[in-house]
């Protein structure tokens, strides 16, 4: 419903420009994204209003607005936008087909996070085969959570589809995921713009200062300029925001309706999904169901009924409703509730009767309790804790309250919002909680400290030990098992090493429960009191004895596994996660998984897989909206050796890094620099590394550590990084562990039986770790003189360090074979250097046999994007078929 008169408007040809070329490129194949952002009234319903006018008839437009109060809702607005293209719902394949049921309330079942945005994709792109397609979304900014990410991750993956996408959005509160848009900032006319508008639309002449009042208070917002002069009781400008002169503008149009009419907008304000069909059963129930009432109200411009119930401005909506009187609006959701139906609307029908109770009600609480366990199943997190916040506050029983209002903490927490958490647990009568209810919300308020991130480590331990103690004597199992969990939580958030100090020191007081084996918690406690000779067989024994249960703690045991040297206890781990993850839809154990899988590939020389498995992680966090790992990355920079880009990455991660991601990168920094012989930086590197701590980390950053200090000439600091590796490795027993010691080893005592037990137990190990053997071993003989054996060690130190691709250590063997005098043989170009981590993923997938479609569900693309990176891939490796794929290195 335009704001302004037909025709171009006013100051606005550059936008409108913009935003018809992006339609032109959609009817072109080429697909886009553009959020409208600027303060209420500064124009962008009106140019989503004028796109929609010019867009041509082959165009299919489908809108969608994001409501104040629906914010809550999971899907409602991806719902609201995909219900005129749902003819199309039976050509989706059935996973796809599935996943958008389900979040639409249409099926049963948990809406699978992997697949919501994919398959809207797959819809609209099946709606597109007909001609473009024009996506408008006014009011994104109130969208609920899970509309929003499914649109945003929508939006980064329409380029080869013919749709575009507009969204608008206020400047100060858009989401996240929508800031990382491309966007059109709309600024206020100029002063000649604002005059030539306020000449269009006046109803009057205005008296000279009155005009010029209005300009200044305008300060270029057209809305403003349009509603001003109605207004009425022009007062000097002040520092009120725009919007709210606006909204009063708007109240004051309302409040000279007559009383028929102002109820049936009221009745329209407080349903926010414009369908006509209850507002007018909820006008026949208040008896207001009266032509004379509807014509009064569009009379007033405010609103218009016809398909849809239309506002002409969201502010108008919230100015209705705020402005009702209080039985007005109770009145309008009492019969709002009543005209919903309890079977295809359950929770609407639920949160009306909430808006329409004031005092506690048992019976309205446990409705909103049922919508809560629904809007969970649907994966509406938010939705389920603000049902369980108002289910709470309506509960007549304190007992009965105090439980919903934990229930509410824990489901704000599984939505991201600690800090409503926060504020629901501090609003419990502590002095009323028995000792396991105390338990329960030192638990949710010390998990609430932990997502606020590392900052929170602390306070967040600290709250789960408390809970610890206080279940201690009561339920000695539980009491560890927070304990546990504080370990796991402190690991996610790279805070290990100070949580686990707090949680072994915790694990000694308590008094262990009775006639039991010995757990995970017992092997830590012997690892810090005893050291790794008592700990490690201890870990070993828990983590892959008879009856050991290592996925309860998987994350905690993938870093375990690196402290026991033990590479087939973690691939057995990762290989868990990856496939656990994939079968119930959890994105943070896959990912987890997923990054463990690079991190390995890394360790092991295959790069090309931990490029796949890199960007494979990096699209589910995009599909999610989050921020993907960094740590795989990391690993891989330092081994390759490209200076320039490692240190840039190094650098970025240390900016908004703590804890153990810093302590990688110094890890990484070692090994960087051990490669380009610059061993002062990587001193320093290791020394870092080690001084933080971490399980695992420490083991592998004081190899790195000795050779540094031997190359420096600091032979005391060298020996000391070598007797703690060497208490370490002994202790884990496995011949990576004893193989890496042994160079370490060869390194201070110049040994010659010591750099060749390194190779014979190194033999079956990592490649890299074999290859720097030979490295180290062919420097060691060209020193003493003898340049014939030296060369052998260094043409395969050679080899193999070019073929995984350690470019650094590479140029360190080319180095000491021309001091042999024999020049390096030079080696291709890998293949995976020629394309990016993501085209890796997809050229490996393809390689393997995976159709195009399988493909677009891993990455989160679709068919028609996969189908232009294969081109690319094709043209970069100068090939023309899949079949050619299969045999080109690091992919067949």
């Amino acid at each position: 419903m335009p704001t302004t008169p037909p025709g171009s408007l006013v100051g606005r040809h550059d936008e409108i420009d913009r935003l018809l070329a992006l339609l032109g490129a959609a009817r072109r194949g080429e697909g886009g994204v553009l959020v409208l952002r600027g303060e209420p009234g500064i124009g962008k319903s009106a140019l989503l209003d004028r796109v929609e006018d010019a867009a041509p008839e082959d165009v299919r437009i489908i809108r969608a607005s994001g409501s104040e109060f629906e914010a809550e809702l999971p899907f409602a607005a991806l719902h609201q936008l995909c219900v005129p293209v749902l003819e199309h719902l039976d050509e989706l394949s059935a996973p796809y087909r599935d996943a958008l049921r389900v979040a639409f309330g249409l099926a049963h079942g948990t809406p699978d996070p992997f697949r919501v945005g994919l398959a809207t994709l797959e819809l609209l792109a099946a709606a597109a085969q007909k001609g473009p397609v024009l996506c408008l979304v006014d009011d994104a900014h109130w969208m609920d959570t899970a509309s929003t990410r499914a649109l945003a991750f929508l939006a980064r993956r329409v380029a080869a589809e013919p749709i575009a996408m507009l969204l608008a959005a206020r400047d100060q509160d858009t989401a996240r995921e929508l800031d990382e848009l491309p966007g059109l900032g709309l600024r206020g006319l100029d002063d000649a713009q604002a005059r030539a508008l306020l000449a269009r639309v006046r109803t009057a002449t205005l008296d000279e200062r009155v005009r010029d009042r209005i300009l200044a208070e305008a300060r270029g917002n057209p809305l403003a300029l349009i509603e001003l002069p109605t207004a009425g009781g022009f007062a000097p400008p002040t520092p009120t925001p725009v919007a709210s002169r606006i909204e009063r503008s708007f109240q004051t149009r309302a409040a000279d309706l007559p009383p028929d009419a102002r109820m049936l907008l009221v009745l329209a304000s407080a349903d926010p999904t414009g369908d006509p069909g209850p507002v007018r059963a909820a006008a026949r129930l208040l008896d207001i169901d009266r032509p004379e009432a509807a014509t009064a109200a569009e009379a007033s411009g405010l609103v218009r009924f016809d398909t849809r119930v239309r506002f002409c401005h969201p502010l108008a909506r919230s100015a209705v409703y705020r402005a009702a009187e209080p039985e007005r609006r109770l009145a309008a959701h009492r019969a709002l509730a009543q005209a919903t139906d309890p079977v295809n609307a359950p929770d609407r029908r639920a949160w009306h009767r909430a808006q329409a109770t004031v005092g506690p009600d048992e019976q309205v609480a446990a409705e909103l309790e049922s919508s809560a366990s629904r809007a969970r199943a649907r994966g509406g997190a938010a939705a389920a804790a603000a049902f369980l916040e108002r289910a709470a506050e309506l509960t007549p029983d304190p007992g009965r309250r105090t439980g919903r209002t934990i229930v509410a903490a824990r489901a704000a927490l599984e939505a991201g919002e600690a800090g409503t958490a926060a504020d629901l647990l501090a609003s419990i009568d502590a002095g009323s909680l028995e000792e396991t209810e105390h338990a329960a919300v030192d638990l949710l308020r010390g998990e609430a400290a932990f997502v606020g991130g590392p900052d929170g480590a602390a306070t967040g331990s600290e709250l789960v030990l408390r809970a610890a103690r206080r279940l201690a004597p009561i339920d000695p199992e539980r009491s560890r098992a927070c304990l546990v969990a504080a370990l796991e939580r402190g690991l996610a958030v790279g805070q290990a090493a100070g949580v686990t100090d707090r949680v072994i020191d915790a694990a000694r007081s308590f008094a262990p429960p009775a006639a039991r084996a010995p757990d995970l918690l017992d092997a830590l406690v012997l690892l810090r009191t005893e050291g790794h000779r008592a700990g490690i067989p201890a870990l070993r024994r828990v983590l892959t004895g008879d009856g050991a249960d290592w996925t309860r703690v998987a994350g905690l045991t993938t870093v375990l596994a690196g402290e026991l040297w033990d590479l087939d206890l973690h691939a057995s781990v990762t290989d868990w996660l990856v496939r656990s993850g994939r079968e119930t839809g959890s994105p943070v154990t896959v990912r987890l998984g997923l990054s463990q899988v690079a991190v390995a590939a890394v360790l092991t020389g295959d790069f090309g897989r931990a490029m796949a498995e890199i960007a494979e992680e990096e699209a589910i966090a995009d599909a999610l909206g989050d921020v993907p790992q960094l740590y795989p990355r990391v690993h891989l920079a330092a081994m390759r050796g490209r200076r320039e880009e490692a240190l840039e990455l190094f650098a970025d991660v240390r900016s908004r890094g703590t804890g153990q991601l810093t302590d990688n990168v110094h890890w990484a920094t070692a090994v960087l620099h051990n490669g380009l012989a610059d061993y002062p930086a990587a001193l320093d590197g290791a020394a870092r590394a080690v001084a933080g701590g971490d399980l695992y980390l420490v083991g592998i950053a004081l190899p790195e550590l000795v050779e540094a200090a031997v190359r420096c000439g600091e032979d005391a600091a060298a020996e000391s990084a070598l007797e703690a590796l060497e208490e370490r490795t002994r202790a884990a027993g496995t011949d990576y562990a004893l193989g890496v010691a042994a160079g370490a080893r060869a390194l201070v005592g110049g040994a010659e039986d010591d750099h060749r037990e390194a190779l014979e137990r190194l033999a079956g190990g990592p490649a890299p770790q074999l290859a720097r053997a030979h490295l180290r071993f062919g420097e060691w003989l060209r020193r003493e003189g003898r340049r014939r054996d030296a060369r052998e060690h260094l043409r395969a130190a050679h080899g193999r360090l070019s073929e995984i691709g350690m470019e650094a250590f590479a140029r360190r063997a080319a180095d000491e074979l021309r001091a042999t005098g024999e020049v390096a043989r030079s080696r291709s170009e890998h293949t995976y250097d020629r394309l990016t981590m993501q085209e890796v993923h997809i050229a490996r997938q393809v390689a393997e046999g995976a159709t195009t479609k399988e493909v677009a569900g891993r990455l989160f693309l679709s068919p028609r994007t996969v189908d232009a990176h294969l081109r690319n891939i094709f043209r970069k490796l100068g090939i023309s078929s899949r079949r050619q794929l299969k045999g080109l290195p690091e992919l067949g």
